[in-house]
């Protein structure tokens, strides 16, 4: 059972108890990410992300770090485009102290600046390294194809000439105006009793915040293609339709498509690229959602010779899909997959805190087990095939990086 609770300043707590393990996981989820900055400031949500480790008026980066590991916990944070998320897994009976670092962290980071230009360096670092794996930054530039100029087109970790910009003033003043109370979720889930609610009210409920400015432009889908020329071993090609934004009626009948197509080992994709014509070490496809729109992305990596080949193969696994449909099969397969999926995510008191977090940062609301299995049980064929006609269009975004940057022949 789920336990909600707003804070007279706007902060939501929701509190998951799990009496049957000795673990806490406290998240500290707030309503801002890359979509939520402007070609200037692009990167701050990260650059702020790795901030708030780096010391506290009372304690250092080091001793921060040494707070979780004296305990036997984890401390954590991760950047999308939409949210930001700070979190803690410790023992039940350390909940307290971790929620009071926590806190330190959120309230008291002091944003030094040799700490800045240190880590400031470090995700310069991290932007390099990623610049060596094409395989991740072709889905970025899908995200550039897709979404154009709009932010959710922008890279997480913005550039080294947005970080360069940033100081002590730029991240407060950033945290002023995102980091508000009611932009703010503190998701808790675990061995843990009601009354720990006024625990955390104790920390977050009396802070106020600037007022929220609402600039969010709304995003929409193009159809553009963006190739990069690289000295790689593969091709990587990524293809990507317009999918379904976050809470739509119709989300699983699009994941039980999806996982037909390149969800799992058992996908068409999976069984066609890979197994039957050897093409591919990697290749998938997934949904992704935001708050008003989505993508469904297809990925395969090749020897650029075959990269013909490979995207020949993608289209007709697609036509044959529009054409037949999905089988019985498949359709009962994708359901048990799914459930499995979900029921199996339950058991850890991180995906608890993660999901309740997440759904009541974006959705405000928060579904039973048995309404969600309900849902999946309700997905017809019918509508997986109808899906399947309507997404899988001639209006596509693709993005490509390969030793030759040329796109692939027959593209439509």
């Amino acid at each position: 059972m789920i336990k909600k609770y707003t804070c007279q300043n706007g902060v939501r707590i929701v509190l998951e108890q799990i009496p049957t393990v000795r673990s806490v996981a406290i998240g500290v989820w707030i309503g801002t990410g890359s979509r939520d900055e402007n070609p200037q400031n692009n990167g701050i949500s990260h650059f702020l992300e790795h901030m708030f480790f780096k010391g506290t008026k009372t304690r250092s980066a080091r001793e921060i770090a040494e707070s979780f590991d004296s305990i036997g916990g984890q401390v954590n944070a991760f950047t999308s485009k939409e949210y930001t998320c700070y979190y803690a897994k410790v023992l039940d009976t350390h909940a307290d102290y971790a929620l009071e670092v926590l806190a330190d962290m959120f309230f008291n980071s002091t944003f030094d600046d040799e700490e800045l230009k240190k880590e400031r360096n470090v995700i310069v670092e991290e932007i390099k390294m990623y610049e060596d794996t094409p395989d991740d930054i072709v889905h970025d530039l899908l995200s550039k194809a897709v979404y154009e100029n709009h932010p959710l087109g922008y890279p997480i970790l913005g550039t080294e000439e947005t970080l360069n910009t940033f100081n002590s003033e730029t991240l407060k003043s950033y945290i002023k105006e995102r980091y508000t109370p009611e932009n703010v979720v503190i998701s808790i889930a675990g061995n843990i009793p009601e009354t720990f609610i006024g625990e955390v009210e104790k920390y977050f409920g009396k802070y106020e915040g600037g007022k929220r400015t609402e600039t969010e432009m709304k995003s929409s889908f193009h159809s553009n293609r963006i190739s990069r020329k690289k000295d790689t071993e593969q091709a990587h090609l990524c293809i990507g339709y317009n999918g379904l934004k976050v809470g739509h009626e119709d989300i699983y009948t699009l994941i039980i498509l999806n996982n037909v197509l390149g969800g799992s080992m058992s996908s068409r994709l999976f069984q066609e690229v890979r197994e039957q014509r050897g093409l591919a070490y990697s290749v998938f496809s997934y949904h992704s959602a935001y708050q008003d729109s989505g993508i469904v992305t297809i990925y395969g990596g090749t020897g650029a010779k075959q990269l013909d080949v490979l995207y020949e193969t993608i289209q007709e696994t697609l036509d044959k899909l529009k054409a037949e449909g999905i089988t019985d099969k498949e359709l009962k397969n994708s359901k048990e997959q799914l459930k499995g999926s979900l029921m199996l995510g339950l058991e850890s008191t991180n995906s608890r805190m993660s999901r309740n977090g997440k759904n009541e940062l974006l959705l405000k609301r928060h579904r039973s087990l048995d309404e969600i299995i309900e849902q999946i049980d309700g997905v017809t064929m019918q509508g997986v095939n109808s899906m399947a006609n309507s997404i899988f269009t001639d209006k596509y975004s693709l993005s490509l990086i390969s030793p030759e940057g040329e796109f692939p022949k027959g593209l439509i």
